[in-house]
């Protein structure tokens, strides 16, 4: 908001900037200059500046003018942020109880991409210039240049198949001349009908019920559909209807692994690749995909959790694909849901978000059965192949000898799914060689300094590595606490070690590991991806990415090594992530041809979650977990919050800790728990307690943890307050 002091003939605005504190600051605009709510400024805050956005909230009047700062740059060549994502930004922080500069610092990311992308150099024929001797490789520049276009030199040699030298010539003797070019041309539209493909009565009808929502202003529709049903066939028509509706469209996925496959996809039907946003994109190109979006020259967005909150035009539609994806959360700075904040932005604005999974969320499900989502289900796959046969491994009767991690069942599946040329996936949802390496001499166990969490042995890297701060040390050759050598032992399989007894098993097989921390990052990940795709490789060992969204089509086994993992904690969601992750991993199996099978390598062969699986009996799970969450007033039935406290100082902490509990203001319908040190208790040298608290769906949480923190103590000495809104991780 804006205010002007008729004494001092001085215009005021509010300001929010990119910092944890609650309110916007109160700055002059520059005389003759005038801005407007969502204007975007660079203003003076402490001995730095900083890039912030006019806010609609009073500026206040009752500081004298004089003692003001004046705004230092009004960012006039890029578009005022809409009414539509201020107020997002607001609700966002509001929800997760963050400070609204800190939501609106995922908004403006970077700086570079406020300024015009600098224009490039580039070359034109005079016309009517011939040079003074025509040479084979003149020629050719010349005849490239028939067209009367312009191109940058470099591009110009190359198409002409000549050295820069003989460009440089050319333009010597005014034959040609320099202009200046845009950096880069507008992207293509994509093309509506370019070549959609043919759908399945099933997608058919999903289909046009999507298109129908857009008529219904901020509807969420759920596609629940089984492994290789083609929901993303279904949901690209949904992009095709909002583009003839002259709307962007935004498609989320979870994995940065996920978007080579998905942008092939989406070029396949409409012709073009989308833009792309997530953290392995350079900075030029995330400066050139958000001014795009904010011009409206980018139409359709595929992109991590972060691109929610870049500033569309004239946003239509979202997807949230795989949904139920942990990774959808975010948990530092502003602890948030991606998908849930997804559905919160199409309320805001009006426009249809559609959610879709093979395995949705509790919560999702609870709100397709109650109405409040639409509901379009695919149960068969658009191949018309038959989901996979799965099996059971009792580890108990049926496992490995000792030093082996696959049992003889599972063996016998891989060498006859190699001998018929067919690929076979290995899951084992852990990284590395080893999750514990210790000393059999005198028991040393190897860990962080850092974290109350073991060394994980990366043998390829020769590293003993933390999972949860990235500390690595080279492994030792002798102990380091009786100095034993030759006395240090891998405890349990990662991933490599699986890799190794395949090697031993399969020496003739092409064998390839799919896993994050490998070194090469997402581009090895997507070379790697595509060589699983197209049958460069026999067996796959991979962690929970390669879960997600794939399609192998030669991929006929799926064996899971340890069915239990995910079961072995105090995760009030552990049952259903594990359904969900092991559903999704057996899912790759015979997506295309059929005929495929799972092995579910199990110690607890009795589990639910192992008994809902065997018996493709989705609906069973989901209902007995609604009802025991239902029981226990867990979400969606009722409402967690989390507070972590955390500091270098643990006796500090931890007294800090029960002071603020003790302060909490009594009411019946809210359930202090803890604190009570964290599963993960230290992590980065900070020791952690968590208190949770619990109260019934309908209860004002968020103003219950406001009015607490308010009048609670206040940390010091290093210590730091965090809340997490429905937490969906419990280390």
């Amino acid at each position: 908001m804006l205010f002007d002091d008729p004494e001092f003939k001085e215009t005021i605005a509010s300001v929010l900037v990119p910092v944890a504190v609650p309110v916007a600051y109160t700055y002059k605009v520059p005389a003759g200059q005038s801005v407007v709510p969502g204007t975007i400024v660079k203003v003076p805050l402490g001995p730095r500046e900083v890039v912030g956005a006019v806010w609609d909230v009073e500026p206040d009047a009752a500081i004298n003018p004089k003692k003001l700062k004046t705004i230092s740059r009004i960012y006039d060549t890029t578009p005022p942020l809409d009414d539509d994502l201020r107020r997002f930004v607001d609700w966002v922080a509001n929800w997760t109880l963050g400070a609204p500069g800190m939501v609106l610092r995922m908004v403006l990311r970077s700086e570079e991409a406020l300024e015009p992308e600098a224009p490039v150099p580039g070359v034109r024929r005079i016309e009517g210039a011939e040079p003074d001797r025509l040479t084979s490789a003149r020629r050719r520049v010349l005849e490239t240049m028939e067209d009367g276009f312009a191109w940058t030199k470099s591009g110009l040699a190359h198409a002409a198949g000549v050295s820069l030298s003989v460009i440089d010539g050319l333009l010597q003797q005014n034959v040609l001349e320099t202009v200046s070019l845009p950096a880069s041309p507008p992207p293509p539209k994509p093309q509506i009908d370019f070549a959609p493909k043919p759908l399945t009565a099933a997608q058919q009808a999903a289909a046009e019920g999507l298109k129908e929502n857009f008529d219904k202003g901020g509807s969420v529709a759920l596609i629940d559909g089984v492994t290789g049903s083609g929901k993303t066939e279904v949901y690209f028509e949904a992009i095709a209807e909002a583009l003839r509706r002259d709307r962007q469209a935004l498609v989320l996925l979870p994995e940065i692994a996920l978007t080579e496959q998905f942008l092939r996809r989406f070029e396949q039907r409409f012709g073009v690749y989308p833009a792309e946003w997530h953290s392995e994109i350079t900075p030029k190109k995330r400066a050139r995909v958000w001014r795009g979006v904010a011009s409206g020259d980018v139409r359709v967005v595929i992109g991590a959790r972060s691109s929610l909150f870049l500033p569309f035009k004239e946003l239509g539609l979202i997807i949230v694909d795989e949904e139920h994806d942990a990774a959808f959360k975010q948990d530092d700075r502003v602890p948030y849901s991606a998908r849930d904040m997804a559905v919160v932005r199409g309320h805001l604005s009006g426009f249809p978000v559609i959610l879709a999974s093979a395995t949705p969320s509790v919560e999702s499900h609870v709100n397709a059965d109650l109405g409040r989502y639409a509901l379009y289900e695919l149960p068969e796959r658009a191949s018309g192949a038959a989901l996979p046969d799965l099996q059971e491994i009792d580890m108990r009767t049926d496992g490995p000898e000792r030093g082996r991690w696959l049992a003889p069942a599972l063996v016998h599946a891989i060498k006859d799914t190699f001998a018929s040329g067919d690929q076979s996936l290995l899951f084992l949802n852990r990284r590395g060689y080893a999750p514990l390496t210790l000393c059999r001499t005198c028991g040393h166990r190897f860990q962080c300094a850092h974290c109350s969490a073991w060394l994980v042995e990366h043998r390829f890297q020769k590293k003993l590595v933390c999972h949860h701060c990235g500390h690595f040390e080279p492994v030792p050759d002798a102990c380091p606490s009786c100095q034993s050598k030759d006395s240090l032992v891998a405890c349990g399989p990662g991933v490599e070690r699986i890799a190794e007894e395949v090697s031993d098993l399969f020496p003739q097989a092409r064998t390839l590991i799919l896993s994050s921390d490998l070194p090469g990052g997402p581009e090895r990940l997507k070379r790697e991806m595509k060589i699983v795709e197209e049958g460069g490789a026999d067996i796959v060992i991979g962690t929970q990415l390669v879960a997600k969204g794939h399609n192998f089509p030669k991929m006929k086994l799926v064996g899971v090594i340890d069915a239990d993992l995910g079961l072995a904690h105090g995760d009030p969601r552990a049952a259903e992530k594990t359904f969900q992750l092991l559903a999704q991993v057996t899912g790759r199996a015979g997506r295309v041809t059929g005929g495929g099978k799972g092995f579910l390598q199990t110690y607890n062969a009795d589990h639910p979650v192992i008994r809902a699986l065997l018996s493709s009996n989705k609906n069973a799970f989901y209902l007995a977990e609604i009802e025991a969450r239902r029981v226990a007033g867990l979400p969606p039935f009722g409402r967690l919050a989390a507070v972590v406290v955390s500091g270098p100082d643990k006796t500090f902490a931890e007294g800090f800790a029960r002071a603020l509990v003790r302060a909490a203001p009594h009411d019946e319908a809210v359930t202090l728990l803890g604190p009570a040190e964290a599963a993960l208790a230290m992590v980065r040298g900070r020791y952690r307690y968590r208190l949770l608290a619990m109260a019934p769906r309908q209860f004002d949480l968020q103003g219950y943890l406001r009015n607490w923190l308010a009048s609670g103590p206040k940390p010091s000495k290093g210590l730091r307050v965090q809340v997490d809104i429905d937490p969906q991780h419990f280390l």
